[in-house]
């Protein structure tokens, strides 16, 4: 590391270090040494929370205060030098603390959660080298690593995802999330060559400067211009493209958003830690890693993407019964709020509710595992054959699970955004910031915070239909099986420590003295680039009134329809139910158009490869035999034909001459005597 650097920040540097690789040497430990035994969940438990602490440690040091960059020299190529380090600002040591304070409870939680699964140990080896990417991804501070770490995410979630391998369902979901994570790979693999080739550096901290290139992002036109020089506009965009695949991919954003819901085949614990909290956030840290690069027109992209998304999600969620593919298309929605955030200059809103969502997801899936677990028990108790998942055999579950119903209202009015939790100061941010864009904006662009307001309350009435259909009114199961046996309960500590935890942090005195006012959050004015976005007028006072009025009246009248009335919402066979619960068709347009497509063209070039590639090859291979053929044949009979003719006459020549060679010496003195008449006589008929 630095010579140069001073012995406090040293000392911060190593404890990030160990923090990362802690979890690491739990992966070592279980995979080598303890194999199967159910020590292996306590191994990673106890890895993930010292890394908690000494992150926390980290955390306290940096945030506010200053930028520690520590590097070295990793390998040299030509006149290039390559450093790999550590970087530590706010953005990364935020991801720091944020990924083990999730992941903790996820590991607690899950050493009861899987504890009769014969993958026992392979879960947790798993988790642990999980949450070693992750949190390797967020400290690096050159684009390699950075690179490396991404795809080690990708593949530790791939493990994840798949890991009930016995399941067609779970292997068909691993690998659509594989692939789909490889086309955001592709990109930003694109992008970093590119900005390797411009600028000839892989150093985060030179490409970016935290200082005064972020304060200067929005721009309306023209290029971007590091502290290293320019780019070419064209170069400029293709970069930006590969970066936004990257992001798309990773966070789930239109169009390659479909693989998350079907990643839900993984156990539920999953879900909570990788796809809501840490692995879905790294495209946002990704925007928040490069946001200094991107023009005013990229960031309007993101804004119309981001948006879209949300709304798309949000309308999806409202008619979907399984609960886990709810919350993951709630998931979608909430990370589709956090890119159009950073579109419309919302940086440190968006990284907010980045941190805010973490928690309420968390806690949302939690909740759903134990929910799914007691009905699935339910279930295999009865013999019955029924979707322990599917949210129309639920009802009344309050009564039979107190804790776990708190827990999910807390964690579903954080997701709503209502007052008093964290969701509503992060939610509030971001509406009012997306107004503020729209002020100077055109066309359809003054409809982006209009079509935000509509998916919040979306989001109250999807939230809304999923508690009461869970936990209110009959327990529609025993309805419709009378005589059921039925043992419920919320569980034991590793249970209930987990949800207490996150549903205290899901309230707004963890991020905020001020349960109104989002400015006044700490996490907020660390990462406000400039003093733009205050509240100015009355007109900020009554977006979030307006929010917070109209999503309580949702949210009840979600109540009247499915509990009161016991009644559906929209006409099962209407357009909009059906675009809606078939999640807008876009997987089927996938699998109908883009895959019949892809398949299409993949046995064309395979029959162009077997017909005319090989097929000319082939003809090579006949006419090449038949020359050799031929060769062979003129070889043998022509040129080995003469070889031997040479050979007889010589042959022969010499067996006649040595019948010249008796040894009597009459029949020499005969031969003498007949080669002179014969040149005697020869000489006469020339003559």
């Amino acid at each position: 590391m630095n010579p140069t650097l001073p012995q406090t920040d040293a000392q911060t540097v190593t404890l990030a270090i160990i923090a990362v690789v802690l979890p690491f040497a739990a992966f070592l430990v279980n995979f080598l040494l303890l194999g199967k035994s159910k020590v292996s969940g306590w191994v990673s438990t106890l890895a993930i929370l010292v890394s908690t602490v000494l992150a926390a440690n980290v955390f306290f040091k940096i945030w506010g205060s200053h930028t520690i960059h520590a590097q070295q020299v990793w390998f040299t190529i030509g006149a290039t030098k390559v450093q790999a380090g550590v970087l530590l600002n706010n953005l990364s040591v935020l991801l720091l603390l944020l990924v083990p304070v999730i992941a903790l409870p996820v590991h607690i939680y899950s050493t009861a959660y899987m504890e009769d699964d014969d993958g026992y140990s392979r879960y947790f080896r798993y988790l642990s080298l999980f949450c070693f990417s992750m949190l390797a991804l967020v400290v690096v501070d050159n684009l390699i690593l950075l690179y490396a770490f991404w795809e080690m995410v990708g593949f530790s979630s791939y493990l994840l995802i798949g890991f009930w391998f016995t399941r067609e369902s779970a292997i068909i979901a691993n690998k659509k999330a594989f692939i789909m994570n490889r086309i955001g790979d592709i990109g930003l693999l694109s992008a970093i060559i590119i900005l390797f080739t411009q600028f000839h550096t892989f150093d985060l901290e030179q490409l970016f400067a935290e200082k005064g290139l972020i304060e200067n992002a929005i721009i309306a036109n023209g290029e971007w211009t590091s502290t290293l020089g320019s780019i070419p506009a064209t170069w400029q965009y293709v970069a930006f493209g590969g970066i936004f695949l990257a992001v798309a991919a990773k966070s789930a954003q239109f169009p390659l958003h479909t693989w998350l819901p079907d990643a839900m085949e993984g156990p539920t614990s999953v879900s909570a830690l990788i796809h809501a909290a840490t692995m879905v956030a790294a495209g946002v840290f990704l925007l928040g890693r490069f946001y200094p690069m991107f023009t005013g027109t990229e960031l309007t992209i993101l804004a119309v993407i981001g948006c879209f998304t949300a709304f798309m999600a949000a309308t999806i969620a409202l008619t979907q019964n399984d609960l886990k593919r709810i919350l993951a298309y709630s998931t979608i929605s909430q990370l589709g709020f956090m890119v159009m955030a950073m579109g419309v200059g919302a940086y440190a809103s968006s990284l907010f509710h980045l941190a805010t969502h973490a928690f309420f997801k968390c806690l949302l899936f939690l909740v759903a595992g134990i929910v799914i677990h007691q009905m699935k028990q339910i279930k295999d108790d009865n013999n019955l054959d029924t979707d322990p998942q599917n949210i129309l055999h639920m009802g009344g579950l309050r009564k039979k699970l107190p804790l776990t119903f708190i827990a999910a209202l807390i964690g579903g009015i954080a997701l709503t955004g209502l007052p008093l939790t964290s969701g509503y100061l992060s939610k509030d941010g971001i509406l009012i910031q997306a107004f503020d864009w729209s002020d100077d904006k055109g066309g359809l662009l003054k409809l982006i915070p209009y079509f935000a307001l509509l998916t919040s309350w979306l989001t109250a009435f999807y939230v809304a239909r999923l508690i009461t259909k869970v936990f209110f009114g009959e327990f529609r199961l025993q309805k419709m099986n009378p005589h059921i046996r039925i043992h419920m309960g919320d569980g034991g500590w590793q249970y209930k420590l987990p949800l207490v935890f996150l549903a205290i942090c899901c309230l707004f005195p963890v991020f905020s003295y001020s349960p109104v006012f989002y400015e006044d959050a700490w996490l907020y004015k660390g990462f406000l680039l400039t003093n733009i976005f205050v509240r100015q007028n009355l007109f900020h006072v009554i977006i979030p009134l307006i929010v917070v009025i109209l999503s309580v009246v949702v949210m009840y009248g979600a109540y009247v329809i499915y509990v009161k009335r016991n009644t559906w919402s929209f006409p099962q066979k209407g357009l909009l139910y059906r675009i809606s619960f078939n999640e807008w068709y876009i997987d089927r347009f996938y699998n109908r158009v883009i895959i019949r497509f892809v398949m299409w063209l993949s046995n064309a070039f395979y029959w162009f490869e077997k017909k005319v590639v090989d097929g000319f090859v082939n003809s090579l291979e006949k006419v090449g035999l038949a020359i050799a053929g031929i060769a062979a044949w003129f070889d043998k009979n022509i040129v080995d034909g003469f070889l031997h003719l040479v050979a007889d006459v010589v042959h022969g020549i010499g067996s006649f001459a040595r019948r010249f060679q008796g040894g009597k010496i009459q029949y020499y003195l005969y031969s003498m005597l007949l080669v002179l008449i014969t040149v005697f006589i020869l000489k006469l008929i020339w003559t």
